[in-house]
């Protein structure tokens, strides 16, 4: 007599029982009083406690002794998601969860330094066609602009390219961004970045930034968010941590999986560790109405910036 237990097909219907029980399709973490967490499917919540499937049986939690609860974000680690801009000038994604390490490899091409008879900055490259975003002080005043671009060899080696007849494409001084184009190169593909698709970023989440500080080339420097919505003259910024300095105006910041949050734009002086970034949802939004932001030559204002109207003196100052 032969035990079904040792049947093959039995053992095989049993084997991808388990499997199939084993990795929960929308899984909890439970974090328990002690510091334990617990991973499975909730099926049923009472008044006092959470029956929690984690694939071999199932538990009982008592409710008094779960400090939080939240969803797995294991299942959406590996999940890529792209999509363009209605017209296709911006590509935005939900890519899978890297190493910086390996992040910094990929979309350290598309980081640029962009030069100008005054200084110099850092921008990144947005689409195929040689778009690239930088800041407004980055270019302020100035029509002769330069832009190195890199691209990594099959040996690993990067190569570099200046190239001087770069367009300016459009200009916002009051969200500091500037829009120019690099002429396509045949033998010198360029390499983009994606942007975020929202704000969802939190604080305390792992962040980094790619960009030429003192002239520096690609340098990479990484931090947190020390606060998403840090109020300044008006307009909300990125508080980080990742060290900023003079060079870095215009490069990109991203979150841990690869995605462009916000442009670097400044940081406190007599601080550490306290740079801002200009937020994704304003970057999508000049883009998005390029064409309201247009530089145009012609234009006897272009290049030029209007000091503030001086303040009426008060009573008390009159009487003085």
């Amino acid at each position: 007599m032969i035990d079904n237990w040792c049947c093959p097909k039995r053992i095989t219907c049993l084997l991808i029982t388990i499997l199939c029980l084993s990795i929960p399709a929308q899984a909890d973490v439970i974090e328990l009083v002690n510091g334990h967490k617990v991973q499975g499917d909730v099926l049923k919540q009472g008044s006092d406690y959470l029956l929690v499937d984690i694939g071999i049986e199932v538990l009982r939690i008592p409710s008094d002794q779960i400090r939080s609860r939240t969803k797995s974000e294991s299942m959406s680690s590996n999940k890529t998601s792209v999509s363009q801009s209605k017209d296709k000038f911006y590509s935005v994604a939900e890519l899978p969860a890297k190493s910086i390490k390996e992040l910094a490899r990929i979309y350290g091409e598309a980081v640029t330094l962009v030069q100008t008879p005054s200084g110099l900055g850092s921008g990144f490259i947005i689409n195929d066609r040689g778009y690239c975003v930088t800041n407004y002080h980055v270019v302020e005043k100035e029509t002769r602009i330069a832009v190195t671009i890199f691209h990594r060899t099959k040996s690993g080696e990067f190569q570099r390219r200046q190239i001087k007849d770069v367009e300016i494409i459009a200009l916002n001084p009051f969200f500091d961004l500037a829009l120019l184009r690099i002429p396509l190169q045949k033998d010198f593909p360029f390499r983009q970045v994606y942007l975020a698709e929202d704000d969802s970023q939190r604080e305390g989440e792992e962040v980094f930034a790619i960009g030429n500080p003192l002239g520096l080339e690609r340098s990479v420097s990484r931090g947190i968010i020390s606060t998403r919505n840090r109020n300044m003259q008006g307009i909300v910024y990125i508080q980080t941590t990742t060290q900023i300095n003079p060079g870095n105006s215009g490069g990109p910041l991203f979150n841990s999986r690869g995605e462009v949050i916000g442009v670097t734009n400044m940081k406190l002086i007599l601080g550490e560790g306290l740079g801002f970034a200009i937020p994704i949802s304003y970057v999508k939004h000049f883009l998005d109405n390029r064409d309201a932001f247009a530089f145009d030559k012609t234009s006897p204002n272009t290049g030029y910036r209007y000091f503030d109207a001086p303040r009426r003196k008060s009573a008390e100052n009159e009487s003085k």
